[in-house]
Formats: structure tokens, sequence, C-alpha cells
């Protein structure tokens, strides 16, 4: 017997009433834990990345997830299933002499399969006609710097496609055996660059969508999607949890005990940031605002400061002393 497939809310892990914040969080987990890049060679890996971003990116989606709930793996087909629910609504309709009902299924088929009768999707239509099938989506991969995640950036991708011979049409009779263009085939390959705005706030495991441009439909059915899955680069300096960024911060031992104020660097430049007396080293310091833009919303996460105290290397005579006396009266102190 063959397996059912999973769900999307089970591709995910979370249940049918969770809420964005359920979703999103559970889809950062396992693209982190199923990620190519964390799982090299890993076949297995690979495809449950691509069922975690497919789910996500139906859940993570408002409408699409609306209509998700209601029909199911038939979602994209929703505009033609709430055609039949507004005949429906009317009386009913009627298709080769069978009356169908929407509430009942239908002459004792499933829902499934009257909209397959009426609207003859995946059927071969009258006198052979090639079956309506939406092409196939695409997926490139692409890296991005942690500069080009914040700022948005662009990348050109190459596409292989097959157009339909310019010289033959493609015909597949005399005229196409005997086409030097096509040599007989019908069809002359293409390469068809793209220029794709990749928008701020990506991270790794983002998705990019370029609507119609994945693989051609057959029998007039619609192209497949383009998808760029995005891939950001580690940086030297910022380590990236989410919106927010950490980075360290170095600050003189002096600096540290009688406060002053250290250079902060942040993506979009450099800041000065007074520190409190006494800090202690390996304290973090949370400047709102100033981490990576939220992706697809508004506003910035946050930058946290790690202070990290540097001591002298050598100290000279007159320090030695000054410090020999302050340790004298912190004895005293103590005593």
């Amino acid at each position: 017997m063959k397996a059912m497939a999973r769900s999307f809310y089970e591709t995910l892990g979370v249940p049918r009433t969770a809420t964005e914040k359920d979703i999103r969080n559970a889809y950062r987990k396992l693209a982190r834990q199923y990620h190519p890049d964390v799982n090299p060679n890993d076949k297995g890996a690979e495809a449950r990345f691509k069922e975690i971003n497919a789910a996500n990116d139906v859940l993570s989606d408002a409408d699409k997830r609306k209509k998700y709930d209601k029909y199911g793996d038939r979602w994209e087909q929703a505009d033609q299933y709430e055609e039949m629910e507004r005949r429906q609504a009317s009386g009913g309709f009627r298709n080769g002499g069978a009356t169908y009902n929407f509430e009942q299924g239908g002459a004792g088929g499933d829902f499934g399969s009257i909209f397959d009768n009426l609207f003859r999707r995946d059927r071969p239509g009258p006198r052979g006609r090639a079956a309506t099938r939406r092409g196939q989506d695409v997926e490139t991969a692409v890296e991005v710097s942690l500069e080009e995640a914040f700022r948005g950036t662009s990348r050109t991708v190459s596409l292989q496609t097959t157009e339909t011979c310019a010289v033959c049409g493609g015909s597949g009779e005399v005229a196409a055996a005997t086409c030097a263009t096509c040599d007989g085939v019908g069809q002359v390959a293409r390469t068809k660059r793209l220029e794709v705005r990749v928008p701020q706030g990506v991270r790794t495991g983002s998705r990019v969508r370029v609507a119609g441009e994945g693989r051609a439909g057959t029998g007039g059915g619609p192209s497949g999607d383009l998808y760029l899955v995005v891939t950001v680069q580690p940086h030297s300096k910022f380590d990236r949890k989410g919106d927010d960024l950490n980075v360290e911060v170095p600050a003189s031992y002096l600096e540290a005990v009688l406060g002053g104020e250290v250079e902060v660097p942040t993506v979009d430049g450099r800041l000065m940031l007074k520190l409190p007396t006494l800090t202690q080293n390996g304290r973090q310091l949370k400047l709102t605002g100033k981490g990576m833009p939220v992706l697809g919303g508004t506003g910035r996460g946050d930058l946290y400061a790690k202070i990290r105290v540097q001591l002298p290397d050598a100290l000279n005579d007159e320090e030695r002393a000054l410090f020999e006396q302050l340790r004298a009266i912190r004895d005293r102190i103590q005593e």
C-alpha cells in the first residue's frame, strides 16, 4: 500500500492551529538542521530541505495557507474550486449528463474526480490534445554576503530553455526532418539570463520566487516558478542570530573601570557607545534597531555588543607604582 504524503503541517512538525510565529520558528529550526551546507552529499537531507522550504512557502503566506487549509494538495486550483462552489450555490450543475452536487461529492465520485471531469486538467483533450500541465519549478542556489543581505542585492541567473524552431515551426514532419536549424528536432536550445532582485533581510534558507520563470507547461498550462535558494556567507565580525547581530567590542581596562566611550562597528557604519563604570568583561550591551532588516516587514533587529576588556602588555615604572598604591588602598578597605 502506498504511504500517504505528509501534509505541510506534518512536514514542519506543527499543528494546523499553529501561529505565524510557530511556523517561522519551526521552519528556522528545521532549515538549519537539514541545510545542504550542514549535510554535504546527503541526498536525504537535501530532499528534506526542499520539502521544508515548500511547506514554509505555503504556510508562511496567509493567502496560500487559507487555500491549503480548505483544498489541501489541490490548493493551487482554488479558483476553479471556488467556481464550483458558486455553481453549486445556484442549484448544482451538469456535466456530460450527470448532475453533480458539491457537498455530496457528485455522482458517486470524490471532489477531485468531479474537478477533473469538469475542467479536464491533466487529461487528454478532444482529438488527442496534449494534457494541460503546469511546468515544474526550478531551484538555483545563490550566495550573498552579510552586507548584501543587509542592503539587498541582485543576481544574474542563466537558465537553459527550449523554443520552437522559428524556421520549421517545430512541425516534426518533413519540414522539421530537413531543417538545418534544429536538426529535425523541432526545437532549439536557448540560454536565458535573468536579473533577480534579492530583498533586504534574506537569510540562509530564504527562497526568492520569480513567478513564471520555471519549466514551460504543456498543453497550454502555465509555466512553473524559479526559486533562488539563498545562503548568507559567514562574516568575520558579526554573528547573526535571526534578525539580531552579535559583535565583540574591545575596551581598555581604564574605560571598563572608569567608564568611557568605545567604537562599535555596525553593518552600515560605526557608532560610539558609552560604557558605564565598572563594566565587566563579557558584558553584553544592546543597541536597539541596529541589526538586520526584517525580511518582508519593517524595522530591524538588534545589535548586541560584547565587551572584551583588554589589559596592557606592559607597565612602566610610574604605572606600576600607581597600581601598587591602588592595591594597598584596596587591601586597607577589605581589612
